[in-house]
Formats: C-alpha cells, structure tokens, sequence
C-alpha cells in the first residue's frame, strides 16, 4: 500500500504525533539557529537563552515519540523527526534568515524524504517493514 493511502488511513495517534513533531522542531530550531540573527549578544548570553527555548522543545518530543511508538516503530519516528526537522529548518532559513535553499540542499532534502517514504511502506499483510523484536532486549 503506498505511503500516501496508508498516511489517509492513519489514526489520530499518528496526526498528533506529527503536529507535536512539527511543534518541537520549531521551538528546536529556532533555539539552534535563531541566535545566528544576534551575534553581538555574549555567548553566554546566547547559550542560556537557547537552552530556555529549547526547553519547550524536550517537553513535546518526548510526549510525540511515546504516543507515536506502537503507531511507527522506533525507526520510523526517527525518520519521521529528521524529515520534519529539514522542512521546518527550510521554512525558518528562508524566513528568518533570508537564505534560499541550493538545488543541492533541495536534491539532499528530497533523499530524506525519500528514506521516510520507504521507511513507512507497508509490506503486503499490513505490518510495518520494521519488525518488532521478540522479547524485550534490554
């Protein structure tokens, strides 16, 4: 089943998880790149400040990735996350910071989109390609 149809069917679980995702990235990368704007402000000053806002970031991702897990295997929240961070990374780098992205920045962003399609293809019963181990490893 292609990733498009399944992505129609997929519970609410999973449309949450990925506005949560959406959610902390944003606050993630603004932390990260955000201070690229401010560089007359003290390091200090600087770092202390990114942490605050990055603060924000810890309390959506860790709800996202356990309502998330059960819906997507561990590595297609992974996958899913790093997707989404390119895409919110693009939006704030031609916003925020005025810079368009390169055919080869675009050529890249699409080969991890890609890894998230085939990462989330369906095998013919349903199932995820990523399957669970049998009992608990740790």
């Amino acid at each position: 089943m292609p990733f498009f149809s399944w992505a129609s069917q997929a519970s609410v679980a999973y449309w949450q998880t990925v506005g949560l995702l959406l959610l902390s990235n944003t606050f993630m990368t603004i932390a990260w790149y955000g201070h690229l704007k401010f560089k007359q402000v003290a390091l200090v000053t600087t770092v202390l400040t990114c942490w605050l806002i990055a603060l924000p970031e810890y309390a959506l991702q860790v709800p996202a990735n356990r309502l998330g897990y059960g819906e997507l295997s561990a590595y297609q929240l992974k996958i899913l996350q790093e997707a989404i961070t390119l895409v919110v990374f693009m939006g704030f780098a031609f916003l925020a910071l005025g810079e368009a992205p390169t055919w080869r920045a675009l050529a890249s962003f699409a080969l991890i989109l890609a890894a998230v399609g085939v990462l989330t293809l369906r095998d013919d019963s349903g199932g995820p390609v990523v399957q669970q181990l049998a009992g608990d490893p740790w």
